[in-house]
C-alpha cells in the first residue's frame, strides 16, 4: 500500500509541475471570466449564456488536460525507461497503472476546482443589458492570479523550488481567498450578504463535469499504455463526440434488441448524462445531488472497466 501511495503522489506532483498544466489552468481562467465580461445583447439570457459557455469551457479544458496528463504520466515514462525502472521494484503492473490512474484523477480534480471557482465568480458577474461589467471582482481575480505567479518566481529564484508547481498551487490558494473576498462585496465594493447572485446550481453539474473528465482520463490512460499522445487525443475525441450522439444513435435501436447498438451504447459513455448546464434555467434545486450519487455509480462502473482494459492492455507492453 505505501508503494502505490508513493506512485501515485509522484504522479500528481509530476503533473502539476508540467508547463503545459498551468498553462492549461490559467487560459481557462482567464476565459471564463472573459465570458462574464462583455455585453451580449441576448434579450435578457446573458447569464444563461454565461453558464452555459463557462460549462463548456470546462469541459473542453479537462478533455485536454486528461489527454495530455494521461500520455505525460504513463506514455512518456514507458518511452524514457521510467516505468521500467519503477517496475524492478517490488510493484505489480496493476498497481503501478492504478497509482498512475489516482495521481491522474488528483490533478484534473485541481484543475476542475480552479475552474468551478471561477464559474461561480462568472455567474455573479453575469449581467444583462441593463448591467455593466464588475469591475472590482475582474481586478481583484486578475490580482490574485498575477500574484500567483509572482509566489512562483519568488520560491523558485530564492528556493529554488519548481516554479509551476508552486505557482499552481499559488493561485489555486490565492483564487479560492480571491472568491470569499469577492462575494463579500458588490459590485461597487460595498458590503453585502455573502456570495449574493452565485448561482450554487453549478457545483453539482461541474462534479458531474468531473465525474466525465475521470471516466475520459480511464480510457486515456487506456490509450496511453499504447499509443502516444496524438493518437490519444484523436482517439478520446472520437469517443467523445460519439458519446455526444449516442442517445441518438444508439438508444431507440439497442430498446428495440438491435446487438450491434446494444453494444456500441454499452460501450459508448453517453456524456449527456453528465450536462446538467440546461436544467440550471428549469428552476429545481431539489434533485440534482440524488442525480450526482446516481451518475457517481455509472462512471465509477465505466472507469472499472477502462481501468481493466488499461491493465490488460499494459500487463504485455514490452518496456525494454
Amino acid at each position: 500500500m505505501r508503494q502505490f501511495i508513493t506512485i501515485a503522489i509522484n504522479a500528481f506532483m509530476e503533473l502539476v509541475r508540467q508547463p503545459v498544466f498551468l498553462l492549461l489552468m490559467t487560459a481557462s481562467a482567464v476565459f471564463e471570466i472573459f465570458l462574464a465580461t462583455p455585453f451580449y445583447f441576448a434579450f435578457g439570457d446573458e447569464p444563461k449564456l454565461v453558464k452555459n459557455s463557462v460549462m463548456a469551457v470546462m469541459l473542453l479544458s479537462g478533455l485536454l488536460g486528461a489527454v495530455i496528463t494521461a500520455s505525460n504520466s504513463l506514455a512518456r515514462e514507458i518511452r524514457g525507461g521510467t516505468a521500467l525502472v519503477v517496475l524492478s521494484k517490488p510493484v505489480s503492473r496493476t498497481q503501478f497503472v492504478l497509482a498512475k490512474y489516482f495521481g491522474l484523477m488528483g490533478a484534473l480534480t485541481v484543475l476542475t476546482f480552479v475552474n468551478l471557482i471561477v464559474a461561480l465568480l462568472a455567474s455573479r458577474m453575469a449581467f444583462d443589458a441593463y448591467g455593466s461589467t464588475d469591475l472590482f471582482a475582474l481586478g481583484i481575480f486578475f490580482a490574485a492570479m498575477a500574484l500567483g505567479y509572482l509566489m512562483g518566481g519568488f520560491s523558485n529564484f530564492f528556493l529554488r523550488r519548481p516554479f509551476v508547481s508552486d505557482a499552481t498551487f499559488s493561485c489555486v490558494l490565492l483564487l479560492s481567498i480571491a472568491f470569499v473576498i469577492i462575494n463579500c462585496f458588490n459590485q461597487h465594493a460595498e458590503s453585502q450578504e455573502f456570495a449574493k447572485g452565485v448561482d450554487w446550481r453549478m457545483v453539482p453539474a461541474s462534479i458531474l463535469v468531473l465525474f466525465a473528465l475521470w471516466m475520459l482520463a480511464g480510457v486515456a490512460l487506456a490509450c496511453s499504455t499504447r499509443l502516444e499522445m496524438v493518437p490519444t487525443l484523436a482517439i478520446c475525441s472520437g469517443i467523445f463526440l460519439l458519446g455526444l450522439m449516442s442517445q441518438y444513435l444508439f438508444s431507440d435501436k439497442a430498446a428495440s434488441g438491435n446487438v450491434f447498438a446494444s453494444l456500441m451504447y454499452s460501450i459508448t459513455p453517453n456524456w449527456q448524462l453528465f450536462w446538467l448546464a440546461d436544467a440550471l434555467e428549469s428552476g429545481k434545486t431539489d434533485y440534482y445531488w440524488g442525480y450526482v450519487f446516481k451518475a457517481l455509480g455509472y462512471a465509477v462502473c465505466y472507469i472499472g472497466a477502462s481501468l481493466s482494459a488499461a491493465v490488460l492492455f499494459f500487463e504485455d507492453r514490452e518496456l525494454s
